[in-house]
């Protein structure tokens, strides 16, 4: 949903920044909190993937805004509007999850419930366990993980699924730390097709997916690596597998079945948190809200009023 359809809708967005360090952080209200709680509606705050994916694509929830529920997200430092290059020093688990504690208490969020997708699931979990934030309602943990080198592993088990020339790109890459190339990009833009999402989303997709939007390469590339199956940045030994038990709010793990959260991290999860719930999403690839967004928003609604 554009911030058109969200106005013709009859919700309102309201925009706005936070100071952060020497920086600021950019963030998107749908809705409103107060009258949201006050009808027993507590906002929910959305964590994007990427590193440095931006907020854009969680406008697609914006539809439970027009229920009466705020939706926030923001630009995780960056990437978006909350744009930051030259500072490799900055992109640890620790600058994210220090950014969110702030941004809560800067909106005054008492009472929220949380969704992460991707490494915004793993910004997530990282919160929930380090910090245990007081007022979490619930946790949504969409097509994400709890370690990194068994996403690297899985990633791997799909790759080699690829047509031969193209493991071999991908091996060859890996190999020699050479990530370029027109047979290494064929390889990489096939696999994240299969698995992830369309590399460029056409005319009738929802504006927030066609929007051109200021990726945070640095980000990525120091945190995570090279790409999905690399894990090899600041972020290539976080591991949280033996700690779910320490998440202590109502959770809910969301995948799909061509994900690239595969049946193995996801169960992982569901299995590792006390009392956790998976659903899982037939045709469904990593962004699960995109690919059947129907489904995702009654799953959603139904989720956030039993955990209100």
């Amino acid at each position: 949903m554009s911030d058109d359809a969200t106005a013709r809708a009859g919700v309102k967005v309201s925009e706005g920044y936070m100071p952060f360090g020497e920086w600021q952080t950019y963030f998107r209200v749908a809705g409103d909190v107060q009258a949201g709680l006050a009808a027993g509606k507590a906002p929910l705050v959305c964590l994007h993937g990427g590193p440095g994916s931006t907020h854009n694509y969680m406008e697609l929830l914006d539809p439970l805004a027009a229920d009466g529920r705020a939706v926030i997200s923001y630009d995780q430092l960056g990437c978006g509007n909350s744009y930051v290059e030259g500072h490799p020093e900055l992109w640890r688990a620790r600058t994210w999850v220090d950014e969110l504690e702030a941004l809560v208490a800067y909106l005054g969020l008492e009472r929220f419930h949380l969704l992460g997708q991707s490494w915004g699931g793993m910004l997530e979990i990282t919160y929930l366990v380090e910090r245990q934030p007081e007022g979490v309602l619930s946790a949504t943990l969409s097509s994400t993980l709890p370690s990194s080198q068994l996403w690297g592993r899985e990633q791997h088990r799909m790759a080699r699924m690829l047509p031969e020339q193209e493991w071999h790109a991908l091996e060859r890459a890996e190999e020699t730390g050479r990530f370029e190339g027109e047979a290494y990009q064929r390889a990489i833009d096939h696999y994240m097709q299969l698995h992830c999402a369309d590399l460029a989303y056409g005319p009738d997709a929802p504006e927030c997916l066609r929007r051109p939007k200021r990726s945070g390469t640095e980000s990525y590339v120091t945190a995570w690596g090279p790409n999905e199956l690399t894990p090899q940045g600041t972020l290539r030994d976080w591991d949280y597998t033996d700690r779910l038990d320490q998440i202590h709010v109502p959770t809910l793990v969301v995948s799909g079945t061509d994900d690239l959260c595969t049946p193995l991290v996801a169960k992982t999860m569901a299995d590792g948190i006390p009392g956790a719930r998976w659903e899982l999403f037939e045709g469904c690839r990593h962004m699960c809200y995109a690919d059947d967004t129907p489904r995702y928003l009654r799953m959603m609604r139904s989720w956030l009023a039993a955990n209100d």
